[in-house]
């Protein structure tokens, strides 16, 4: 009976690992997630590893050998609870996979925002900019009252270009 167990790799090397057990006929699994980041000012949308350091191998504790995992490139070792290797549930695995799209990717969950947040603007011609979030008007778009001259004026944006001010 085959379970699965938890990797962890090299920093920065899951998908190396996951490349180098797959190579050698391990069953592998390493759930990604379409993320935002800031880079130089600029907006990027960045595919990572949804558990940074992460992934999961399918085994069985009768019949695969177990050994050239401690020594294929990438990773660093198997995760251990003492003298046990640490097993996962199939159903947390299969919880991961449902919620991927069609390319394998998760998308991370979009902040939920209410009248009167205070946002930055993070994109586009008024990056920098601070304002109050006052309506969803689409699934893509938000609308929000920007302090010009002393007055609030509504300007409507993509929900990806805010960030809430905490």
């Amino acid at each position: 009976m085959k379970a699965w167990y938890l990797i962890y790799s090299k920093p920065r090397q899951e998908r190396l690992a996951l490349e180098n057990l797959q190579r050698q006929g391990y069953e592998t699994y390493l759930p990604l997630m379409r993320n935002r980041r800031r880079r130089k000012g600029r907006s990027l949308v960045l595919i990572e590893p949804m558990f940074p350091r992460y992934l999961f191998t399918r085994l069985s504790a009768d019949t695969d050998n177990w050994g050239p995992i401690r020594s294929t490139l990438g990773v660093a070792h198997l995760v251990r609870f003492g003298d046990a290797p640490a097993q996962v549930p199939d159903s947390l695995i299969s919880t991961l996979r449902a919620q991927e799209d069609a390319d394998g990717i998760q998308e991370p969950p979009k902040p939920d925002f209410r009248r009167g947040d205070k946002v930055r603007i993070v994109d586009g011609a008024m990056a920098g900019y601070e304002a109050i979030y006052y309506a969803k008007t689409s699934h893509e778009r938000v609308v929000l009252l920007l302090e010009i001259v002393g007055r609030s004026a509504p300007v409507q944006l993509s929900a990806n270009s805010i960030e809430r001010i905490l």
